[in-house]
C-alpha cells in the first residue's frame, strides 16, 4: 500500500497545488475531467481508509462522489467492477444520505452513526481489502488517459 500511496500522491500533489489545495467549483474549472476524476478518487480513498463511507458522507463528499459522473468515469477508465460497486454504494447513499448528511453534534454522535448504519460495513471492508489493486489501476488509467502516446 505504501507504493500506491506514493504513486497517487505524486500524481495528485501537483493538481492540489494547481488549485491552491481546495477543490471548489472555481478551482475545478482549472482542471481537466481526468484530473478531477483522479482527485475524486484520492478523496474517496483517503476518506474510506480513514473512516469509511460514514466519514466521507459526514465530511460532505457524498454529493461529489455519488451525484457526479465519478462511477461512469471509473468505468470508462476500465475499472468496471469498481464502477459497479460505486453504483451499488450510490443506491445505499440515496437511502441513508438524509440522516448521514446531518452534522454530528459530538464525537459520540458521529461514532453512533457507525452503529446505526452497519449496512456500510461491507462497502468499507471491501474497499480496504481491494484498495491496493484499485489504486494501482486508477493510477495506471490516469497516466494512460493523460499521456500523449
Amino acid at each position: 500500500m505504501a507504493e500506491n500511496a506514493t504513486t497517487i500522491a505524486s500524481l495528485t500533489t501537483p493538481l492540489w497545488q494547481k488549485i491552491g489545495g481546495e477543490l471548489t467549483g472555481e478551482s475545478m474549472a482549472r482542471l481537466s475531467a481526468d484530473q478531477i476524476t483522479l482527485l475524486a478518487y484520492s478523496i474517496l480513498r483517503d476518506e474510506l481508509l480513514e473512516g469509511g463511507f460514514v466519514q466521507l458522507i459526514q465530511n460532505g463528499y457524498g454529493p461529489f462522489i455519488f451525484l457526479n459522473p465519478f462511477a461512469k468515469a471509473m468505468r470508462l477508465w476500465g475499472l468496471k467492477d469498481f464502477s459497479v460497486w460505486l453504483y451499488d454504494a450510490r443506491a445505499l447513499y440515496e437511502q441513508t444520505r438524509a440522516e448521514l448528511e446531518q452534522p454530528a453534534e459530538t464525537d459520540d454522535d458521529f461514532m453512533a452513526l457507525y452503529e446505526q448504519h452497519p449496512e456500510w460495513d461491507d462497502f468499507d471492508d471491501y474497499f480496504v481489502e481491494a484498495e491496493p489493486q484499485i489504486t494501482a489501476q486508477v493510477c495506471q488509467a490516469y497516466i494512460k488517459a493523460t499521456s500523449n502516446g
